[in-house]
Parts: structure tokens; sequence; C-alpha cells
């Protein structure tokens, strides 16, 4: 059967992309289609708006820091218009870019939502369809809203990037690291934040002492963090939201923000029609190839919920085509991804946290926390972590984690040697950088712990 494309992409985000392009390279005939912004939730609603956000509501401490370092300083007010004017044109920059690489490497572009009608046909939003040999779908995932009494009320992170004007107060519900950046950056920006999260501690999952540094940090920082606490309804009144706590404790905010989680973007994709199995949290299954249950149909990125990182979307992506296009049936490997969060103060990871390590086997901990040098001098509290939870039997490093100021350049470089399955004493070996934070990583000689 003659098809109309070789391939056909639902999704315009970084995986969706990347696969088209690499494909298109191979001399296969592609097209994508995306119904809203092209670059995916990363570029337009994600990584690079709240990046830049994180940068511009770093400029308080600066300045503070500066002055104790002697410069005479003044830092002014924050004007929200400037710089959401710029972060506009920035966005749009990057939605050219990804245009233009699409349209230089052949890519039929449909600037439409697309679903599933059988497993080769695909039909857009204005009633045309077309065909394709293999079909890729890359639609990522969408936040989520608490389902109770007044949740439209509230807004959710694709929105924060379009507010017209800062709030006074805030409240952000949720404990996850979407949430407690956001915590950080209002709170930079000057917006009063309070943070509620119905867990113990934010950050679940992630190393615990690193988790708790954060925390403190936060609040070090002003950020008012309540813990064990979530909202039981939200209503409008003209003094703002007002804000039931389930904690017995009621408050009004100019603002309310969820961050209670994603789910994959599944809606309206016609998976069921063309026999495209979803999972309990409805993403779709996928085998290690990123196949389907359908044998043309694959999957990437955020919608299979696997990892959900960028750029483990684009080696998924790349993986697809060397699989499918290449005829080189290629895996990705999801083991020892390195991390950053961009909470304030920032965090990075790889590898497993102490808790999780201290389950599989026996196990050491290096760990020390101090006030850096730069902190020090210029009289902040801000304390920095660094980490590693190492094998007792192998001496291979488990897992590394960083709490401080540019913790997710610094993980990075960590993350090749953790990848590498560097051992505590090839760590050692390494000679240190001095003055840097991060030279405590080849320093520690004798474990904290031991389990």
């Amino acid at each position: 059967m003659a098809y109309d494309f070789d391939l056909f992409v639902i999704g315009g985000g970084s995986g969706g992309v990347r696969a088209a392009r690499v494909a298109a390279a191979t001399g296969a005939k592609v097209a994508l289609a995306e119904g809203s912004r092209l670059g995916g939730t990363c570029v337009i609603r994600g990584c690079v708006p709240k990046k830049l956000m994180v940068f511009a509501s770093e400029y308080p401490e600066t300045f503070e820091a500066a002055r104790n370092y002697g410069w005479d300083v003044t830092a002014g007010d924050f004007n929200w218009s400037t710089f959401h004017g710029k972060l506009v044109a920035e966005l749009d920059r990057l939605e050219g870019i990804y245009r233009r690489l699409l349209d230089n490497s052949d890519v039929k572009i449909f600037d439409a939502f697309a679903k599933l009608v059988d497993p080769h046909t695909v039909e857009l939003n204005d009633g045309e369809r077309v065909t394709a040999k293999t079909i890729l779908i890359a639609t990522g995932g969408t936040p989520t809203r608490p389902d109770i009494a007044g949740a439209e009320l509230g807004i959710v992170s694709d929105d924060i990037f379009h507010v017209e004007t800062l709030p006074k107060t805030m409240l952000i519900i949720g404990g996850g690291y979407i949430a407690s950046e956001f915590a950080g950056i209002m709170n930079g920006l000057g917006v009063k934040v309070s943070q509620w999260y119905r867990g113990e501690q934010i950050l679940r999952g992630f190393d615990e002492e690193a988790r708790n540094l954060v925390a403190e940090g936060m609040r070090e920082k002003g950020v008012d963090l309540v813990t064990g606490a979530s909202a039981a309804s939200l209503e409008k009144t003209d003094a703002g939201i007002f804000v039931e706590g389930t904690h017995g404790i009621d408050a009004t905010f100019d603002v309310v923000m969820f961050a209670t989680g994603r789910r994959p973007l599944t809606d309206n994709l016609g998976l069921a029609a063309a026999g495209v199995a979803t999972g309990s949290s409805g993403q779709i299954t996928v085998d290690k190839f990123s196949r389907t249950s359908v044998e043309n149909i694959y999957a990437v990125g955020d919608v299979t919920k696997r990892v959900e990182l960028t750029p483990v979307a684009i080696r998924e992506g790349m993986a697809f085509v060397e699989t499918v296009f290449n005829d080189n049936p290629t895996a990705v490997d999801h083991e020892l991804i390195p991390s950053a969060i961009f909470t304030q103060p920032e965090m990075g990871t790889v590898g497993l946290s102490e808790e999780d390590a201290a389950k599989q086997e026996p196990i050491e901990v290096y760990s020390t926390s101090f006030r850096p040098m730069q902190t020090a001098f210029a009289e902040g509290q801000g304390k920095v972590l660094m980490k590693l939870v190492v094998s007792k039997a192998t001496r291979v490093v488990l897992g590394c984690h960083i709490v401080a100021p540019h913790a997710g350049e610094l993980i990075q470089l960590a993350g090749i040697a953790v990848k590498m399955g560097a051992t505590k004493e090839q760590f050692d070996q390494t000679c240190a950088v001095h003055p840097t934070m991060s030279e405590e990583l080849v320093t520690m000689k004798t474990p904290v712990r031991s389990t």
C-alpha cells in the first residue's frame, strides 16, 4: 500500500521535532502535526521560560551580596512588564528556530491537532486525513488540577508565564519540583509566597538529606513552606481567593497555583480506535524500543511516563529513528540519568538516594554541608551539600547529590563519572580544584554513616 508519508509525528515538542528531523535526514518523507506551539512543554511553557525566571529572581540576593563585597548597589524595583515582554520575544524566537529546522529538513508541518483513525491514518482537526507507514506519538504531558470545590479559580504552571501583573501574595499547592521551583522564583521576584504540601517533606523521592537542606534554604529565603497541609476548597471573594486549608488554617491570596502533578496528554488522540494500549495513569505503553501495542505506532517522551525529562525525550526520538529507519534496533538506557532541580537553593542529583541505596545493599555515606567561601564572606546563611553514596562491596559510587549554586552544572560533570561506574577511590585519586565547593567531592575521606 502507498502511504502519504513514511512517518507522521503527532506532537511538536523536543522529542517529536528531533525524531522528525533525524528521520527526514535518512530520506524518509516526514510530516509533523502540532496544534499549539512548536517547541512543546520545555521551550514554550517549561524549562526555558522557567529558567529565565529563575535568573531574574536571583538578582535581589546578588545585589545584597554585592553590597557586602563593597559595591555601592541599589536594587530598585522589579518590572514584570519589561521582563515579560523580553520573555515572550525570546519564546517567539525559539519557536521560529524550531519551525526553520523542520522546514530546512523538508518536514511537512501541519499546524493542527491530530488524532488516530486507524493504525495508518491520522485525522487533523480541520477534517483532513493523511496516511503514514509509521506513526510516532510525542504529545507530552499536561498539568492536573485537584478535584476540590473552586479548583477552576487556581492557575497551573502553564499559566504562570502569562500573568499580566505580579501578585502581592501567592499560594502554591504541591511539593514536587515544579511547585518548589516556582515558590523560589516568585519569592525572589518580590511576591509573598506560601507553599502548602500534604506530605512530610517536599521533593518526595529525592535524597532525604538533600531535600531537607533545600527546604531549610527556602524557608531562610522567605518562603512560608508548610508541610502536612493542602487546600480543601477555593472561593472567590472581594479580597482575593479564600482558601480553606486541610490543616485547620484558612487564608486569602491574590493567586493560587496548583502544582500537584502532571498526566500524559492523550486526550482525543484516538488511541482506542487504533488499538493503542495505555497504562493506569493514561500513559502510552511501550517496549524498550518505544513501540506501542500496535506494530507501526511508537511513542516517546512524557506521554509514555518513563523518565519525564527533555533530554530523555530527545534520546528516545533518536533511538526510534535508529530502530525504524536505520534498521539498527536501539533502546535508550534510562539508568543513571543526571538531573537538576532549579529550586533556591539549587539541587543536582544522579543515581540512587541514600534511602534507596540502603534498601539495595550495604553502603557508606560521605557527606559534608558547609557555608561556601563566597556566601560566608558576604554574611549569607545558605549552606551547600556535597554527598556521595558508595557501595561497600564494590566501592562504586551509587549516587551523587549536590545542593549548591549551579548544582545543575556540577552534576552534569559528576554524572559522567557515576555513569562510568567510578569508585570512591577513583574520586579520591582525582586532584582537588582549590578553592571550590566541588573539591569536597574528592576530599571526603571518612564516611559519616554506614549501613
